[in-house]
Formats: C-alpha cells, sequence, structure tokens
C-alpha cells in the first residue's frame, strides 16, 4: 500500500467524517483541529473562535486505491467552497474551507483543481477555499471520533448528515466502500 495523508477542513467534521469513512481507499478519518495558535484546544475553545483553528478531518489513505485528486473532488463536492468561514447554520473561521497540503505535489494538485473547477464553473460564486501549509494536528476529543456512526438516531445526524451522505453516495457510488450500499 502506499500510505498517504490529506487534511481538510470542510464544515463541521461530523459530517465530512462520515463521508470521507465510506470511499474505497480511505483506510482511517480522524476528527480534529488544525491551522490555528492554540496549543492542544479543545472543542469549546474552538467554537468560542479564538484558537484559530479550524474543525478538520485527518485522513490516511492507499493513493493507489484512491488517487488525492479523487480526494479533492470528493472535498469540493461534500461542501459549498463558495462560503467564507460557513457552512450552513454553522458560522465562524473553525467551519472554514481549507486544504491543509502534506507536500508541495499535494498544493499544487488542490491549486489546479480549484483553477479547474472555476475554469468549469461548477459554483455560481467564487471559490474562497484556503490552501494552507498543514501544521499540528490536535485530535478532537473521543466522543467526535465516528461521530455520525454511533449516533445515527440523533437528530442532527438524520436532519442534517444522513441526506449529505445519501447525496453523496448517489454521486460518487463507484468509490463508495461495497459495505456501504
Amino acid at each position: 500500500m502506499n500510505i498517504q495523508k490529506a487534511t481538510f477542513g470542510n464544515g463541521c467534521f461530523w459530517c465530512t467524517e462520515a463521508i470521507f469513512q465510506i470511499l474505497k481507499g480511505v483506510i482511517k478519518v480522524r476528527s480534529g483541529y488544525t491551522g490555528g495558535h492554540t496549543i492542544n484546544p479543545t472543542y469549546m475553545e474552538i467554537c468560542n473562535g479564538d484558537t484559530g483553528h479550524a474543525e478538520v478531518i485527518d485522513i490516511e489513505f492507499d493513493a493507489d486505491a484512491i488517487s488525492y485528486d479523487e480526494l479533492l473532488l470528493a472535498f469540493f463536492k461534500s461542501h459549498n467552497p463558495t462560503t467564507l468561514n460557513r457552512q450552513g447554520n454553522d458560522v465562524g473561521t473553525q467551519y472554514r474551507s481549507a486544504i491543509f497540503y502534506h507536500s508541495e505535489e499535494q498544493k499544487q494538485q488542490a491549486e489546479q483543481m480549484i483553477k479547474k473547477l472555476t475554469d468549469e464553473k461548477v459554483f455560481d460564486r467564487p471559490i474562497v477555499t484556503e490552501v494552507t501549509p498543514a501544521s499540528e494536528f490536535y485530535k478532537a476529543e473521543d466522543y467526535h471520533q465516528n461521530y455520525y456512526n454511533d449516533n445515527t438516531l440523533k437528530p442532527y445526524c438524520m436532519v442534517v448528515i444522513q441526506p449529505k451522505l445519501n447525496k453523496f453516495i448517489k454521486e460518487f457510488v463507484e468509490k463508495i466502500k461495497p459495505e456501504v450500499l
């Protein structure tokens, strides 16, 4: 296996964790925080918006099974990259659209994907996703990990996450792990 890392901030990590967990080639997804100045931030500190961190998912993937470009496409299709510091009802810099790259190649791929989506007018407004070097990743508290799978009957999961997941599965059906379908 060709194990690599990807780190994305695309809104609430409960939603994005659930989406990336079902992709073929994704080995592990952890919810956490990065991109700020506070050491070992807590969820409550993140919610206050004073840490500079974003809610992110840290992904371990097999690049022989899924490419970074495919992950980037899933990233862009799983949130609205045209809203600054906001995803739906979640507002604040902690919900910003961000790609935290782990290599110069990832940076170039991210910038090329933004250019391609912009040129193809995939979104009706400009993409505001920041492309930033990966910094220290702080794993979120245990109750945030695997949140959707452990809490499918909670109202937030049923009303917000499940519809996003259903839409994503329809669009990426060929990339979904067979046990999910």
